[in-house]
């Protein structure tokens, strides 16, 4: 960072990087003196750094901190100024993998990488071959794009692995979950004796391998140190205004986002458990029943960014069945998805939709079209994923068994306002389409073929709320009854006129 001849002309000023110069001091081990150990205690809370550096580190950083370019100073160093043929076989290359939720979010390192390598004589004569994911280099190391997969990473030798905002990978609960990333790349960095496993992130809700990982090692003497720190600690010329307008406008959010803290905001919506043990093992699809009445929901889309979906619903007995769940991925026609989904509604004897208010006029004019009325919900899909809860809860769904419906589901998280209000709704960067359309179509099916029934709770005769029976507001069942006494029944409130109480 202050040599001339390598990279001093892209950290001219040095208040900027002052704190950056810090963490890198402590990541490979150099001296500290006293004001950068003062920082070090800040944002690590431990008392001292290992003087022999560490090979595993998690920084948690604020909005617009300077992490990515920092990950891809550290690959370039890593790649050009030390030496690693001496552990690879014949025909091996080092990899340094630079890992995203996504591949265009990891290119944005890349894309760093490629400007210190090209912008830099002493360096640029390394490069062997540009591509859009990767560059090799002529010292037999490649410095490449992967998505967060714990299948793709597998089989590499690993020099460094450099994870970009992990906080919003998908935790544990999803079918490619961080954690499992995680193990598949330490294998990779075994064989190499200085290998380098770096996370970084701006901070997201209190779940996954990065908040394990600081709750395990922030403040503690373990081998994995974490970093913490605010936006302008790392970054002092972000704008304070920009930072002050942010917390005025949501305080959580900006708490995170520049504060470099966890959100206790946004706490996760339904388990992993409760899902499968609704799942239907082995059902993809139902075929139509004349026994059954069906149900139908659908969450539009215009089809350019999200999925266009259709859930079909029955109810049997106490429970709904979700029946038929179909997704075309955009891009897409509406017109011809609206066609599509027609069609499949009549194979279930279904003439009536309801879907959100998506696009105003525009699904209804295309579902009537092919013969389909269109019903606008009367609940935004917070409200819908609020009311199935119970139903999973009491395994009164029957699920199919779809990998990307679990995964919606279980990826779904509560949020608090400011005002006190929950909302439900996807994590950044995810989609809800499918169990949008599921929770729909249940609670609409649901819903179907009730009259009115009612609990009564009635003991010698006497229906709860009448005959002074004092009742658990948990259970709702009567207190300090004999069980011979008690019974439960079902009765159509039109025809006991004379019943009354909220039970």
């Amino acid at each position: 960072m202050s040599d001339p001849r390598l990279f001093a002309r892209h950290f001219r000023d040095p208040k900027s990087w002052s704190a950056w110069r810090v963490f890198l001091a402590t990541l490979f081990g150099l001296p500290l003196d006293s004001d950068q150990l003062a920082l070090f205690r800040e944002c690590t809370g431990r008392d001292a750094p290992n003087p022999a550096g560490y090979h595993e580190a998690d920084l948690v950083i604020g909005r617009r901190g300077g992490k990515s370019f920092i990950l891809a100073l550290i690959a370039v160093f890593l790649a050009t100024v030390r030496t690693w043929t001496h552990y690879l076989a014949p025909g091996e290359r080092a990899t340094i993998m630079v890992i995203a939720a996504d591949r265009k979010q990891a290119r944005t390192i890349l894309r760093y990488a490629k400007g210190l390598l090209s912008e830099t004589p002493m360096l640029k004569p390394l490069i062997e071959a540009e591509r859009s994911e990767a560059i090799d280099l002529s010292n037999r190391v490649t410095i490449e794009v992967h998505s967060a997969s714990f299948r793709s990473t597998r089989g590499y030798t690993i020099i460094a692995a450099l994870c970009d905002e992990a906080a919003f990978w998908r935790s544990d609960e999803s079918a490619n979950p961080d954690v499992e990333i995680l193990n598949a790349l330490r294998p990779g960095l075994a064989s190499i004796p200085d290998g380098l496993l770096l996370i970084a992130s701006s901070p997201y809700a209190r779940k996954g391998a990065l908040w394990t990982a600081y709750r395990k090692h922030f403040g503690q003497n373990s081998p994995v140190f974490v970093w913490q720190a605010a936006t302008r600690i790392m970054n002092p010329t972000i704008s304070q205004g920009v930072i002050d307008t942010a917390y005025e406008e949501d305080p959580a959010s900006a708490d995170a986002e520049y504060g470099a803290q966890f959100r206790t905001d946004v706490e996760g919506f339904v388990t992993l458990e409760v899902v499968q043990a609704c799942i239907s093992s082995g059902i993809r699809e139902r075929a139509p029943s004349s026994r059954w009445r069906y149900k139908a929901f659908t969450d539009p889309s215009g089809g350019s960014k999200d999925s266009f979906t259709l859930g079909i619903a029955h109810r049997e007995g106490d429970s709904a069945v979700l029946d038929c769940l179909r997704e075309v991925r955009p891009p897409f026609s509406p017109e011809s998805v609206v066609a599509e989904f027609a069609q499949v509604l009549r194979s279930y004897r279904v003439t009536r939709v309801t879907g959100d208010r998506y696009a105003g006029e525009w699904p209804r004019e295309q579902f009537r079209k092919h013969g389909i009325s269109f019903d606008v919900s009367a609940k935004p899909k917070s409200d819908l994923y609020r009311d199935v809860l119970p139903l999973l809860n009491s395994r009164r769904v029957e699920l199919l068994d779809q990998a990307k419906l679990t995964n919606q589901f279980v990826g779904l998280e509560r949020r608090t306002a400011r005002g006190g209000r929950d909302s439900i709704d996807h994590a950044p960067g995810a989609h809800d389409d499918l169990c949008n359309a599921a929770a729909g179509a249940i609670l609409t099916a649901y819903g179907a073929d009730r009259s009115r029934l009612r609990m009564f709770t009635v003991v010698d005769g006497l229906a709860s709320g009448s005959g002074g029976i004092e009742l658990d507001p948990k259970t709702g069942r009567p207190i300090d009854q004999e069980p011979a006494r008690v019974r439960w029944v079902k009765v159509n409130e039109a025809d006991v006129p004379a019943i009354r109480g909220p039970n």
